[in-house]
């Protein structure tokens, strides 16, 4: 899974863990055995109706409609995500983190007739494989990409980090903090980073540095960093 860095209006880098190309496609075959599944299923239903030209046109419409606009419905109305993507843990994202708006999930949906269905995904996979930044054609045009809301099960899931060698603590008023804290404000910047929520980075750096009595002069991101880093200092000592 790859990552890359954004730096937000506020100064703030947050790092996007990208959806990796496994998950998407994965994804598309929840996706497309759901469509497949309607379709049998209203079928079916649609069966039982008279053959007038107005019962086919509606026939049509039940069966064609729904499935032409499924990726595009569903990510507009539920936050970037379908139902193969929610599965998934994966999520469509402005390429600065936020909220893509109606034009962009447009956009990235026209050109996905060309990213998949002309080319059983081929220019899709190529594009993401090539950009780094989980983007196929209709991401590069739309101005989006697809990240991954999985959390990943590390040492930085606990209240430890490593620290550096010789390294050097700036905030001795960390002190005032305690285990519950650290945790609270570790679990806290990490769920806001990978899900690039900046404006929860931002309150939070502004929180703690109320907490400490101390002047915020870094970035939030570093800031809330140093305060982790330096509280396992203290504590190891």
């Amino acid at each position: 899974m790859d990552n890359f860095q954004i730096e937000t209006a506020q100064n703030i880098s947050i790092e996007q863990n990208v959806a990796g190309i496994g998950d998407r496609i994965l994804a598309f075959i929840v996706d497309m055995a759901i469509i497949v599944m309607y379709m049998i299923f209203s079928g079916l239903i649609m069966t039982g109706t008279s053959g007038d030209r107005g019962s086919e046109i509606m026939y049509y419409m039940v069966l064609g409609l729904p499935p032409f606009l499924y990726f595009l419905l569903w990510e507009t109305f539920w936050n970037g995500r379908s139902p193969g993507k929610a599965v998934l843990q994966i999520r469509v994202v402005k390429k600065d983190g936020s909220r893509p708006e109606f034009s962009n999930y447009l956009v990235r949906w026209l050109l996905r007739f060309i990213d998949i269905t002309l080319t059983s995904g081929g220019v899709a996979v190529v594009s993401i494989l090539l950009n780094g930044k989980g983007q196929r054609l209709g991401d590069l045009a739309a101005g989006t990409t697809v990240i991954s809301e999985k959390e990943r099960l590390s040492i930085h899931n606990t209240l430890a980090v490593d620290l550096p060698e010789n390294y050097q603590p700036r905030y001795s008023q960390v002190s005032v903090l305690s285990d519950h804290d650290i945790q609270e404000i570790k679990n806290l910047f990490n769920k806001a980073r990978v899900e690039g929520q900046h404006h929860i980075i931002l309150a939070l750096s502004k929180k703690v540095s109320d907490l400490m009595d101390v002047k915020l002069e870094e970035k939030p991101m570093e800031f809330i960093q140093r305060v982790i880093m330096d509280y396992n200092y203290y504590t190891r000592q």
